[in-house]
């Protein structure tokens, strides 16, 4: 079929934030205040980062516009919409542009969902520091404030998987002259009205959740001098860290312990040509704020000059978040750093709000494929302590089971459900990924409003693992929590006269997994009939405890060894042993068994996870 080529002229762009100078002399404007330059497709929907600070910005009473996916390899692009009157906002997109751009092998991913028809190579590599780069180029007078995950998660010196080496604060490679970290949405338009005001940016350097940069002299001078106006607490240098690793975990810990904006105080990193102060966290939004981010004129669609549509609206474009933050705390996750572990929800009647305009979309068939947040039955959780003391500094909420500080009823969360699917236009309301099983094991009536309302056939969860000592590592409830969630589900689903199921998402090569640990998983899930394509293997992605561990080999909390697997050949083992039915595996399986001294595993009874050579244990069974 032939498609016929859209007229740019006759595109009603009227309803989105600027992406040429035609929409911005539409609007009756001669200049932007701010333009955003994101890695990411222009998609104005809630669930994409560049969008919500845009939308943010101009409920502030900001001209904003938006670059998407500029050209980096000239300037042209970076000038397309002239020159801002107060600042340029840089993010790489919704991911780190690493991990946008390379699997966990270190290959070149074939398909980045970020991009119109999932073209890959839209977005450099450090899009970052690619993109600051070129607009100082261009624009030499004027600030640049970068912010979203990248930036978010690499504002200290950080080991790079990518590289192989520890990098120094993204502040301190990008011509940057601020770094907001954290969600952004009141650090952005504070900036944005000082500057209006007529201050230097130079001078806005006290505002919570940012990082900025001071003279190594200024900074020297002022610890000699005892004129330092903030309690503050002084990190490993960028050389220490990057020299030791012992000293890099302690680093680690340190940063780790101050991410809370209650209780939070200044850290400060010298590196060789400037130095890195962190302010303590932002607070985060009251319910009223955050309900009015999410209330904002978002279209909810792809900007209207791509041809293709962008993958990664299609995960979200009918499923609506209902809160933000998230305390499990597991060693992989970086959410903590970024969102906090503090939970922040909306209301009730916001939620209906937003669910009312998916009703009213065409794309929309009668059924909300999501519901949730970073966990999904998190929603309106608080712990009597988070107000005057924060997130607790010594301990972690879930593990090594759930604190009883914690208010886990899933009673507010039952009943904004409850109203979702009573909606006349909505025929289901699923919730179908993101569960926290252990919590849910605190609320029986959660698990049975779950099965009977809110699962599509399946129920995706994270277990991760099945070995104890990979579990323990991972924050994650074990084995037998596991087990009893998966038997208060079926037997759930049984009472209630369906067929639901279990998917479980597993991941190999996380520090403390061994081989004899992968053989153990596997072993498992063949006993238990639990084989799963949901594998992946373990990313070390910045700012994470695990990326500490895989870079260090020890655990920066306890400062204890912990094993890792770090060469190709072993990750490549153990991910396949996960797969142990695809033939394909057969060569590494083999290997690592007979590495692990388990030819008891290779063979034709029933327990064995590979037949010996010529025997076909891969047909179907009878």
């Amino acid at each position: 079929m032939s498609h016929k080529k859209r007229n740019p002229k006759k595109l009603d762009t009227s309803r989105f934030l600027p992406m040429d100078i035609k929409d911005i002399k539409s609007r009756g404007w001669d200049q932007l205040d701010i333009i955003i330059v994101t890695g990411d497709a222009y998609v104005d929907h809630p669930g994409f980062g560049a969008t919500i600070i845009g939308r943010v910005l101009e409920d502030a009473g900001f001209k904003v516009g938006i670059i998407a996916q500029p050209n980096w390899e000239d300037t042209k692009d970076f000038t397309k919409l002239g020159k801002p009157r107060l600042f340029f906002a840089v993010t790489s997109g919704n991911t780190d542009s690493m991990v946008s751009n390379y699997t966990p092998a270190l290959k070149p991913r074939p398909k980045d969902m970020y991009s119109p028809g999932g073209k890959p190579g839209l977005r450099p590599s450090r899009a970052v520091v690619v993109y600051s780069n070129r607009l100082k180029q261009t624009y030499p007078d004027v600030p640049i404030i970068i912010g979203g995950i990248e930036a978010s998660l690499r504002r200290f010196a950080e080991f790079d998987h990518w590289s192989g080496k520890v990098r120094q604060s993204i502040l301190a490679d990008a011509p940057a002259d601020l770094l907001v970290y954290g969600m952004g949405e009141l650090q952005t338009p504070e900036i944005a009205r000082r500057l209006d005001s007529g201050e230097d940016i130079r001078n806005i350097n006290e505002i919570p959740g940012t990082t900025w940069k001071l003279e190594v002299k200024k900074w020297k001078e002022a610890k000699e001098n005892d004129q330092i106006p903030f309690p503050y607490v002084e990190m490993p240098s960028y050389n220490e860290v990057s020299k030791d690793k012992p000293t890099y975990a302690k680093a680690f810990k340190l940063m780790y312990d101050q991410q809370d904006p209650v209780r939070g105080i200044t850290l400060v990193q010298p590196h060789p040509k400037t130095t890195i102060v962190q302010n303590p966290p932002m607070r985060q939004l009251s319910q009223k704020e955050l309900d009015h981010v999410y209330d904002l004129p978002y279209t909810r669609r792809e900007h209207p000059s791509y041809k293709e549509p962008v993958p990664a609206l299609e995960t979200v474009r009918v499923s609506i978040t209902t809160h933000r933050g998230c305390f499990g705390s597991c060693s992989f996750c970086a959410i903590a750093q970024h969102q906090g572990r503090m939970i922040t929800s909306r209301s009730i009647d916001s939620i209906l709000r937003e669910a009312e305009l998916l009703t009213r979309m065409k794309e929309f068939k009668g059924n909300i494929i999501g519901v949730g947040g970073p966990s999904a039955n998190m929603y309106a959780m608080k712990c009597k302590n988070w107000e005057n003391k924060g997130a607790c500094k010594d301990k972690l909420c879930l593990y090594p089971e759930p604190c009883p500080s914690m208010d886990t009823s899933h009673k507010e969360n039952i009943e904004m459900l409850r109203q979702l699917r009573e909606m006349p236009e909505v025929k289901r309301v699923f919730v179908s990924y993101g569960v926290r099983y252990d919590l849910a094991l605190q609320d029986p009536e959660y698990i049975t409003e779950l099965c009977q309302y809110h699962v599509s056939g399946q129920l995706k969860i994270a277990p991760e693992h099945f070995s104890k000592s990979v579990t323990d590592c991972m924050k994650k409830p074990g084995r037998e929590v596991f087990e009893k969630f998966a038997k208060i589900f079926k037997e759930t689903n049984k009472r209630l006269n369906k067929d639901q199921y279990l998917v479980t998402f597993l991941m190999s090569g996380h520090p403390a997994c061994t081989m004899d640990n992968m053989i153990e998983l596997a072993e498992y899930i063949k006993a238990t009939d639990r084989y799963t394509e949901q594998v992946q293997d373990f990313i070390p992605t910045p700012m994470t405890a695990a990326t500490c561990m895989f870079h260090t080999g020890l655990d920066p909390f306890t400062g204890k060894p912990v094993y890792v697997a770090t060469s190709r050949r072993e990750k490549n083992i153990q991910r396949a042993m996960m797969h142990y039915r695809d033939p394909k595996n057969y060569g590494l399986i083999f290997e690592g068994l007979k590495n692990a001294d388990r030819q008891d595993l290779i063979g034709n009874t029933w327990n064995c996870l590979i037949p010996r050579k010529g025997k076909n244990m891969f047909a179907p069974k009878r």
